[in-house]
């Protein structure tokens, strides 16, 4: 069983929240955008991928399997079916972004997550993420497609190196940029307790591992957890948006 909550706040500078969060209890899907574009078009992305991405799962489940991207049979069926609804919501936003002149070029990260009792499914595009608190330990299960990711990589050196890098917050993947996508996607398995937190960069990026940790740890709630999260992020940074979904796993 998954106890789910969500928040978001616009923040201290932006004038709208182009974030989106979603949680439909019929589907166990959990998803979290951070849209970008002129115009208001970053908000219009962010919602329309998750609405496309629940569409598409909500018909496929009732009208049997379809696979318009093919079928990769080395991954599951769950891993199949969320890497097609972020392929789905990909087009989705390319297609209008091509039709309307307001809306060019505008895109939007997506992370997302299926759970099937204590499987869960995940994948990201950009770089919201998706955590795991299990016991005392923090995990980062998604990367980030960014530039700063790609030179950690090439070079060896950690994140801090590259704090003034002036391509620090340029992704190197977001859903709607083109056509085509490539959405890796993983699984692990819950164990009774473990806790997820899905958010955007307005969260991780003003708060550390070792303070988002502590506030987890100190809130067994997930309400009380969510909201002094938010609430932190706006008085240390609040430059951005911020959005937090929270889960907690149990078997009982």
């Amino acid at each position: 069983m998954l106890t789910v909550c969500s928040r978001t706040n616009p923040g201290v500078l932006r004038p709208s929240n182009e974030d989106a969060a979603m949680w439909d209890p019929s589907l166990a899907l959990l998803a979290v955008a951070d849209g970008m574009g002129g115009h208001n078009a970053g908000e219009v992305a962010s919602r329309m991928a998750l609405d496309a991405m629940r569409a598409f799962l909500r018909e496929d489940a009732a009208d049997g399997l379809t696979w318009p991207f093919g079928f990769r049979p080395a991954c599951s069926v769950a891993a199949n079916r969320l890497m097609t609804a972020i392929k789905v919501a990909n087009l989705e936003v390319f297609s209008a972004s091509e039709r309307r002149a307001e809306h060019a070029g505008m895109g939007t990260t997506v992370v997302a997550a299926l759970a099937e009792g204590s499987r869960l499914t995940f994948a990201s595009v950009g770089d919201s993420r998706i955590y795991s608190l299990r016991g005392t330990t923090l995990r980062q299960l998604t990367n980030d497609d960014s530039w700063v990711v790609m030179l950690m990589k090439e070079s060896g050196l950690d994140a801090s190196a590259f704090t003034h890098h002036p391509m620090r917050h340029v992704l190197t993947s977001v859903v709607g940029a083109r056509p085509g996508l490539e959405v890796p996607v993983h699984e692990i398995d819950l164990v009774d307790g473990e806790l997820l937190m899905l958010c955007t960069d307005g969260l991780h990026g003003a708060l550390s591992d070792d303070a988002i940790r502590s506030v987890l740890q100190a809130e067994p709630d997930v309400e009380r957890a969510a909201d002094t999260l938010v609430e932190t992020a706006v008085t240390r940074d609040g430059k951005d948006n911020i959005t937090v979904v929270l889960a907690r796993y149990t078997t009982s």
